[in-house]
């Protein structure tokens, strides 16, 4: 299913030449400089294709004959590679293997067979020359940054604006070997993805762009091991994907996994893509619901997830939404081979829903400065130390949004995880807390279909869960003290927290204790009853200070904690 939809997504892309789909054959590649060759195949010059500077700068992009599948052998790329293979330079110390690897790349373009081409003849001669860095060392810094790079290069010649490998010629021949093909003694066999016969190919093509993985790419689907083969089949042969599927899967799936993509979002250990049986705006906007906003506009987060609960608030979902599959595919390195996290199938109209349903779990009352809306890495970091995203508990963001898109309880690892960072740090963030009654809203709607929210956005005085009101004792104590004692240094919070969320009996006698004494230095007795009254209200039904509270509780402490804490700091209107 999942190559299926992949080839589709491919098919539907190479049909607009807009969105430059590389045929069979061919890949799009970052290609950072051009060595131009005069028609007797003398260097002319060597040209740089990056723009942009810093984290920004990249290199242009050309369409070139596909990447050859590299192990520990000596295999070539056609027509573009890196210095060692195109020039023959001696960069890592291995002048034999080097040897070896260049007379792989003229191989290559002998066996084009194209002795009329003017590129190709061109190319033939310049490969010819013997002294070839002594040619390329006039161009002084270009060549001095290509060599200490090790940098892919690529050829063209002077006065044309494509590459040798893009002439009309060329093109043809690649694409005449692309259709012949090789794959040594393999049969044709029934393609799992097509249905069709072709001949499976044995190496699929690498997957790049996952976070985390290999930066030379990993496979999704390979067999190197003999546990992992069956009837005497070698490698691709044991799950037979024909050439033109695998092609078309690995390159959608690339594509999807490019840098630029605005359908990619890494988190944590889990790089999520998404797409669309048909196209449709949700493909570039979960980026938006998801991931952070630019710094050039740090409120098209906020626009996007709030143009999103409207329309599932108003069911404005166009018809084809209904019946548009919308797909989301999890990944995560896992050595050479890159590990399906998570896979979902929805509607357009559906898979917003589910969204949409995240945000209106993670509403919380907030101060002013901060974001109605905020971003999954934004809450994930929330939970890691020092708020560190490599710090994230392992497979945590993964099955995090697999819960989101899946409509199913937060994972019990996200709630322990906020629990734990309240008790470290001795504090309540907006982030940890929005988790929290997320994680506890969303658990008890599972549980029990007709509970819409246990708890509320703001402060809930009739909640009478007995860890929510200790939460809010805790903070009109922690207030009491603060408006006794003002700008004292550390609070009660920051020495009784973990204990007061964990195990109330044991410091809850001692802060009543000590809340007489800094009611007794208020100067405004009216404040004072205003404060002893509340105290009345909030114990009101708490006989007893329980021993310990459950991980549950801890949390439903944390979020009264906070509640009533934003409610001391929110203007009361008439």
């Amino acid at each position: 299913m999942i190559l299926q939809a992949l080839k589709e997504y491919y098919d539907r892309k190479a049909a607009d030449p807009a969105t430059q789909m590389a045929p069979l054959g061919w890949e799009w590649k970052e290609i950072p400089y051009v060595v131009v060759l005069n028609p007797d195949g003398s260097a002319a010059a060597i040209e740089s294709t990056y723009e942009g500077e810093g984290r920004l700068r990249r290199a242009q992009r050309f369409l070139v004959p596909q990447a050859v599948k590299r192990t520990v052998c000596v295999a070539a790329n056609l027509l573009w590679d890196n210095p060692e293979y195109a020039l023959g330079v001696v960069l890592k110390g291995r002048p034999e293997r080097v040897a070896e690897q260049h007379a792989a790349f003229r191989l290559a373009v002998e066996a084009l067979a194209l002795p009329d081409d003017d590129g190709i003849r061109a190319l033939r001669a310049f490969l010819g020359v013997a002294d070839r860095t002594a040619a390329l060392a006039r161009f002084g810094e270009a060549w001095t940054e290509l060599a200490e790079s090790g940098a892919f290069l690529s050829f063209r010649l002077l006065g044309e604006s494509c590459l040798i490998a893009g002439r009309p010629a060329v093109r043809d021949a690649v694409n005449a070997r692309t259709v012949q093909g090789s794959n040594g003694d393999v049969l044709p066999a029934r393609c799992l993805v097509t249905g069709c016969l072709d001949v499976p190919l044995l190496l699929h093509p690498a997957i790049k762009g996952v976070s985390g993985a290999n930066t030379t790419g990993g496979n999704i689907i390979s067999f190197n091991l003999d546990a992992f083969r069956s009837h005497g089949k070698e490698q691709g042969a044991n799950a037979p994907v024909g050439k033109v599927a695998a092609f078309a899967y690995t390159t959608a799936l690339n594509h999807l996994l490019r840098r630029d993509s605005m359908q990619k979002l890494p988190v944590g250990d889990a790089t999520t893509v998404f797409w669309a049986a048909r196209e449709t705006p949700l493909e570039q906007q979960i980026p938006d619901f998801f991931g952070e906003p630019p710094k050039e506009d740090p409120d098209r987060n906020v626009r996007a997830v709030a143009s999103l609960l409207r329309a599932v608030l108003n069911g404005a979902f166009a018809p084809e939404d209904r019946e548009n599959r919308f797909y989301v595919l999890g990944l995560a390195p896992n050595a050479a081979r890159i590990a399906v996290r998570f896979w979902h199938v929805d509607t357009v109209a559906g898979m917003s829903v589910r969204i949409a349903q995240h945000f209106f779990d993670t509403q919380l009352v907030h101060g002013p400065k901060d974001r109605d809306h905020l971003s999954l890495k934004r809450l994930l970091k929330s939970v890691a130390a020092q708020e560190d995203e490599k710090h994230i508990p392992p497979n945590l963001a993964g099955d995090t949004m697999r819960a989101i898109l899946e409509g199913l309880p937060y994972p019990e690892t996200l709630l322990q995880a906020a629990v734990r960072r309240n008790r470290a740090e001795q504090n309540v963030p907006y982030a940890r807390a929005a988790l929290i009654r997320a994680c506890i809203n969303r658990r008890a709607r599972y549980t029990n279909p007709d509970v819409k929210e246990e708890l509320t956005v703001s402060l809930d005085p009739a909640n009478s869960n007995t860890g929510y009101r200790l939460g809010r004792l805790f903070a009109v104590l922690e207030k009491i003290q603060a408006e006794a004692s003002p700008g004292i240094n550390a609070t009660i919070r920051d020495r009784y927290y973990g204990a007061a969320s964990g195990t109330p009996v044991t410091v809850f006698s001692t802060l009543m204790k000590l809340k007489n004494h800094h009611l007794a230095k208020l100067e405004n007795a009216g404040r004072r009853v205003n404060l002893e009254r509340l105290i009345g209200q909030v114990m009101d039904g708490i006989t007893d200070f329980p021993a310990n509270l459950s991980l549950a509780d801890q949390g439903r402490f944390a979020i009264g904690y906070y509640h009533q804490m934003q409610d001391f700091f929110t203007r009361k209107s008439e």
